[in-house]
Parts: C-alpha cells; structure tokens; sequence
C-alpha cells in the first residue's frame, strides 16, 4: 500500500476528463429563465479582447444581481464557459480569477482601522474583508449538481499549471483551503465496492488504481472474489466517485509475493482460515484532493470494519513498495555508501549486477536487505521523518516496518523502484497510537526485533 499513488493512471485519466466535462456540459444547459443573462461567448483560448466579457460576468455573478435564479443560472454559465475552453484558455481563466478577485489590501486596513476603534462592532466586518473574492464566487458552485467535482477538477488542474505559474499558488490554496472544509472526514461514507457494484464505479477503479495496474476484467474480478475485500470513501456531493479506495487479501500468514498475491489462476483461500489481512493497494482517486489525506482514517475505518465481520483475523498488515529506495541508492557516492550496512559488499557486485529490468542476482540478497532497511528505519527526509514517502504514511499512522521481502515484486516498476524488495508494514491495534505520537514527535520508527540485525550487519 502506498501513497505514491496519488493520481490515476495517465493512461485512462484523459478520457476520464473528457467524460466528466461532457456530463457536466449536459447537466448544467444553458440558462432557460428569460430572466437569465444570454450565454457567455468566449473563444476557446480567451483571448484578450473576451476579458472584458469575462470580468462583467464575474462581477456580476459577486454582486449576486438579480434573484437566486438568475444568480444559479449566471453560475452555471461561468462553469460551463469554463469547460468549453481549451487548455490555453483555462490557463488564462485561472489567471485572471488568481490576480484580479484575491484580496483588496486598502479594504483591509480601511475595515482593520475600523475594527481598532471598535473591535466588536467591526471584527465581522474585517473577517470578510480578508476573504479573497474568488472565495465568494467559487464558492457559488457548490451549490450547483456535481459542483464540487467540478471544484475538486478544477484544483487538479491547478496544481499542475502551478509549475509554471507561481502566481496561481495563492488560488490553489484558496480552494484547498475550500475543499478540505467540505471534506470533513465526518461526512465520508465507507462503502465496499463488489462485483455487483455499477459498470461505471467498476470502469473508474480500474481507471485510478496506480499501484498495480489492473490488467483486464478478469484482473479485476479476481481481485474482488470471496477472499478479497475493496473499501472506498464516498462524499454525499459526489456520490458516484470514490475518493480513496483500498484493497484487501484475506489470507493466512503474511504474504510475501504481490504476483502471487495477484495470480488470477490460484486457488480462492478459504475466509474461516485466513488470519491475516493484507492490505496492498490504496488510491487516491481525486487528484483534486491531493494533499487533503483520507488514507490513515481509511485504514482504521477498514480494520474496524474486517474486524467485525471476520472476527477471526489476527493480523492487519501492508504489502508495500519501497518507491525511493533505488533512487536514494544511485544518489549515493562509494564512500557514503562504504559506511553503511551491506554496502561494501554491495559496492563488490553493483557493476556487474544486473540491470534495473531485472531481477538483481541472489548473491545481492543480503547487501541489498540490509541497505533497505537501513533506508527506511534510518534515512531521514522532511524534518525528523523517514525519507520514503511510504514508510512515513504507515509510521505515522502507527504500523511497524515488520518484513522485507526479497523479490516480492518482479515487475519492472518493482524493480527498477524497490529492486523488487517489498515491506510488510504491520498494524498492531493495541501499539497504533503511541507508535503514531513516537513518529510524529520524535521520529522514533518502530522496527521488528528480527530486523535489527541487518542494521549491524556486513558493514
């Protein structure tokens, strides 16, 4: 399981777009009411000479002119102006919303000179004045169907027109700032997603699933049989997209292999008899969401849920790669790595080693184990916390580095990130808070007794 995993697989995520704004084009037509403004009439990049077009609209949409019909039906025409432009004019869209509707800094002080005078009277007053009025006009859209997809799309295309545009930073942040008060872990419904579920939630996980690529239907079908388990969070706004969503095995012991944890030919594991439950994929669905995390309540709403329903399993564990783990080790110099556990012994074979498509030779086990733990429990990022983006997701959410597995994932992802080693990221219910306050406070990892070796061995 891994938070690597944020965005859908690139492969599907166009087509995805294209659908979500041909239904949104259908569900919000043009406005009706005779009492409505006529359509917006922009080119698809916007040019300039549509901007003056385009800032009227906006003011008037701030204003609220008109009843709350025509200030409905105005809303709906900005969003669908906004859908019909193409990528150029959506960029020059959310330019203009970022520099012109942030915040008026003479307001400010007029509102704040006031509020010194008489703060009581005022500090409403103020409040509002530090309110950027895109705020006011994103918000609108709330309100409309599927307004907040809408919103969670427009914050993915945010965050990459950023890159190059760091004066949309202020407006992604604003509208994260939204979302995350919309999406209020109180408000998300769990749901198990079966083969039973709608061809469309059906198509939409094979689509965001970017941990291990579902090959096919049968892929997919397999992975939701009598011994697996999917869980996903839901939003009341967005019902028919999940958030988040995880996979489960329900098998006895711990695995060790995610081909074999995924081979469509083995034998379905009998449910009475499985102890343990492996969780080894979870997906943010949304990257509109990115940055808002749902993943640590996720798996404890998870293990509440497997708990109660098979009373028999023992143990909840990961079955996780290690994604900056041969990044970390090509970064490292051969004094660096001289010093470090296996790495003399891996400095003797690395250039006659195999390439990073394949599978790395067996007289590497040892060096290689040894260096990936020290990587994870040792290697520090981001503060006092471990450098891999995945061990800090399960350490901070209580888990303990548990197994490494050798060649766990054959892959060329696995191998070429992991060197096909995998991590069992155990969840011992009982430990999970105080594991969790070590992590975040002093970045104490909590690391299986039968691994410490290998942080003392071949140096």
């Amino acid at each position: 399981m891994t938070t690597q995993t944020i965005s859908p697989l690139t492969r599907n995520a166009p087509t995805l777009l294209a659908r979500t704004v041909g239904h949104l084009r259908r569900i919000w037509p043009a406005g009706s009411d005779n009492r409505s403004s006529s359509e917006l009439s922009l080119s698809p990049e916007l040019e300039q000479s549509d901007l003056e077009q385009l800032i009227k609209w906006m003011d008037g949409c701030l204003l609220h002119e008109g009843d709350e019909v025509t200030a409905r039906n105005r809303a709906v025409i900005l969003g669908r102006s906004y859908l019909m432009l193409n990528e150029q004019g959506r960029s020059r869209f959310l330019l203009l919303l970022a520099e012109r509707y942030g915040i008026d800094n003479d307001h400010v002080e007029q509102c704040f000179q006031l509020w010194k005078t008489a703060p009581d009277q005022y500090e409403q007053q103020l409040r509002e004045a530090l309110d950027p009025a895109r705020m006011k006009l994103l918000t609108q859209f709330n309100g409309l169907p599927e307004g907040v997809k809408f919103l969670v799309d427009m914050r993915s295309e945010l965050l990459r027109l950023k890159k190059a545009n760091p004066q949309l930073s202020a407006l992604e942040a604003d509208l994260k700032r939204l979302l995350i008060s919309w999406f209020d872990i109180g408000l998300l419904q769990l749901e198990e997603i079966s083969w039973q579920s709608s061809a469309e939630l059906l198509e939409k996980l094979i689509a965001y699933e970017a941990v291990h690529e579902i090959q096919s239907w049968d892929d997919l079908k397999n992975r939701l049989d009598s011994d697996r388990r999917c869980f996903a969070f839901f939003h009341p706004n967005m019902p028919n997209e999940p958030l988040i969503f995880v996979e489960v095995a329900l098998v006895k012991g711990l695995a060790d292999n995610v081909q074999a944890l995924l081979d469509e030919t083995a034998p379905l594991q009998d449910i009475q008899q499985a102890d343990t439950a492996i969780f080894y994929s979870i997906s943010n669905a949304q990257q509109g969401l990115a940055g808002i995390s749902f993943g640590n309540f996720l798996i404890k709403r998870v293990v509440a849920r497997l708990q109660q329903e098979h009373p028999q399993l023992q143990q909840f564990s990961t079955l996780s790669p290690m994604p900056g783990f041969c990044r970390w080790l090509e970064q490292l110099d051969t004094s660096e790595l001289s010093q470090l556990p296996g790495g003399k012994q891996w400095l003797q074979h690395k250039d006659t080693s195999a390439s990073d498509s394949e599978k790395p030779s067996p007289e590497s086990r040892d060096s290689l184990l040894s260096l990936a733990c020290h990587y994870l429990s040792q290697v520090k990022g981001r503060s006092h916390f471990s450098k891999d983006p995945v061990a800090h997701f399960h350490l901070s959410n209580g888990a303990q580095i548990a197994q490494l597995n050798w060649l766990a994932d054959s892959s060329a992802k696995g191998l070429q990130q992991s060197a096909g080693i995998m991590v069992n990221y155990l969840y011992q219910l009982p430990d999970i808070e105080a594991r969790s306050q070590n992590y975040d406070q002093q970045g104490k990892v909590s690391l299986a007794q039968n691994l410490k070796p290998l942080l003392k061995a071949h140096k």
